[in-house]
C-alpha cells in the first residue's frame, strides 16, 4: 500500500471516530409535573401492590358489590367464583370505621360495583397461573391436611419398601446422587420459602401480585428462591432419567414415588417449622444425616473386576463370587 493510501485511510479513520450524530432527546414530563391523582395511584400501587387496571380472579364462592359508596344509597350485586375481574377505581371513605379503602371493580359493563379492600382481597386472587399456584401451596389446612397425610401414607410405604428390600431414598438408595441432591434442594427451598414470608413479608406480597419467574429480574432473596425451583425442576428430571436406566420397570416407579413422597414430607415439615425457627437446625441435621448415609452406604466407590457389579468394598463380589483385590 502506498503512503498516500495510508494517509487517506487514517485520514478517514480520524474523522469516524471524531463525528457523530446528535440525538434530540423526546421531551417527556418532569415527575413533578405529574396530577395529584397520578402521585397518589403511584403512592398506592407502591404500598399495596395493585392499582387500576390490575386483574383479580375470583375465588371465594361469592363477592358482594355495592353499586355505590357507603355514604349514599346503593344495591347489591354479586361475582362468584372463577370470574375475572379488574380495578376500574379506588377511593377513600374517611368515615367508613371498618375500612377506609373501597375499590371498584368490573366483572363487564353491567356487572360492576365497589367493596371493601379487606374483603375483595379475601377473596380474590391476582389472575396469574404463578400467583394462583402460590395461593395453593400457601393455604394453611392444606399443609397441615399434607402433614398428616402423607406421614401416615410415608411410614406405611417406608415399612412396605423395608419389608420387600425394595430400594428408597436415604434407607435403600442407589447409587446416584441426584435423588439426593433432589430431596436436599426441597428441603432447602421451603426453608428459604418460609424464610421470605417471616423476614420480607412486603417483598413477597409484591411478588406475589407481580410473579417472574426470571430470578435475574428479582431482588436477591427472591432470585435465589426461584432460582431454586428451576433447580428443583432440572435435578427432578435427572433423577427420573438416572432412576430409569438403573432399575427395572416396577423398581423404578416404586423408588420415584417413595421419592415423591419423601419430598413432600420435607416440604411440609421445613415449611412448617421454619416458622417456629426450628427448620433451620433441622435443615443442617437433614443435610449432615443425608450425605453421611448416601456416602456411607448408597455410594459405591468400586466395581467387580469379572460382572461389573458395584462394591463398596474390596473382597469377594456378592454377584458372582469374584475376588476382587
Amino acid at each position: 500500500m502506498s503512503m498516500q493510501k495510508c494517509k487517506f485511510v487514517l485520514l478517514l479513520l480520524a474523522t469516524m471516530l471524531l463525528s457523530a450524530c446528535y440525538h434530540h432527546r423526546q421531551h417527556t414530563p418532569d415527575a413533578w409535573d405529574l396530577t395529584k391523582q397520578q402521585l397518589d395511584s403511584i403512592s398506592f400501587s407502591t404500598t399495596h401492590h395493585y392499582s387500576q387496571n390490575f386483574n383479580f380472579i375470583v375465588t371465594s364462592p361469592s363477592l358482594p358489590l355495592s353499586d355505590a359508596l357507603p355514604d349514599m344509597a346503593f344495591d347489591t350485586l354479586y361475582v362468584t367464583k372463577g370470574e375475572r375481574i379488574v380495578v376500574a377505581e379506588i377511593a377513600t371513605v374517611p368515615s367508613d370505621s371498618i375500612d377506609t379503602v373501597w375499590v371498584k371493580v368490573a366483572r363487564d359493563q353491567i356487572t360492576q360495583g365497589w367493596i371493601r379492600e379487606t374483603e375483595l382481597l379475601q377473596g380474590v386472587s391476582p389472575d396469574d397461573p404463578i400467583s394462583q399456584f402460590i395461593d395453593f401451596f400457601s393455604d394453611t389446612h392444606l399443609l397441615i391436611f399434607l402433614a398428616f397425610g402423607v406421614m401416615v401414607v410415608g411410614a406405611y410405604a417406608v415399612q412396605h419398601l423395608h419389608r420387600h428390600k425394595a430400594y428408597i431414598v436415604h434407607f435403600r438408595d442407589i447409587d446416584s446422587f441426584y435423588p439426593t441432591l433432589l430431596c436436599l434442594l426441597v428441603a432447602s427451598s421451603a426453608t428459604l420459602y418460609a424464610s421470605i414470608q417471616m423476614f420480607g413479608p412486603e417483598s413477597w406480597r409484591h411478588f406475589y401480585y407481580h410473579p417472574s419467574l426470571n430470578p435475574f429480574a428479582l431482588p436477591m432473596h427472591l432470585g435465589v428462591f426461584v432460582a431454586s425451583v428451576w433447580a428443583i425442576i432440572i435435578v427432578a428430571v435427572a433423577a427420573a432419567d438416572d432412576v430409569a436406566h438403573r432399575l427395572s420397570g416396577s423398581d423404578a416407579a416404586l423408588y420415584l414415588a417413595g421419592l415423591a413422597a419423601v419430598c413432600a414430607v420435607n416440604y411440609v415439615v421445613f415449611s412448617i417449622f421454619t416458622l417456629y425457627y426450628l427448620g433451620y437446625l433441622l435443615l443442617i441435621a437433614y443435610f449432615v444425616c443425608s450425605l453421611w448415609l448416601f456416602f456411607s452406604r448408597a455410594h459405591y466407590r468400586y466395581r467387580c473386576g469379572q460382572c461389573g457389579h458395584p462394591l463398596q468394598h474390596k473382597g469377594r463380589c456378592p454377584h458372582c463370587g469374584t475376588d476382587n483385590v
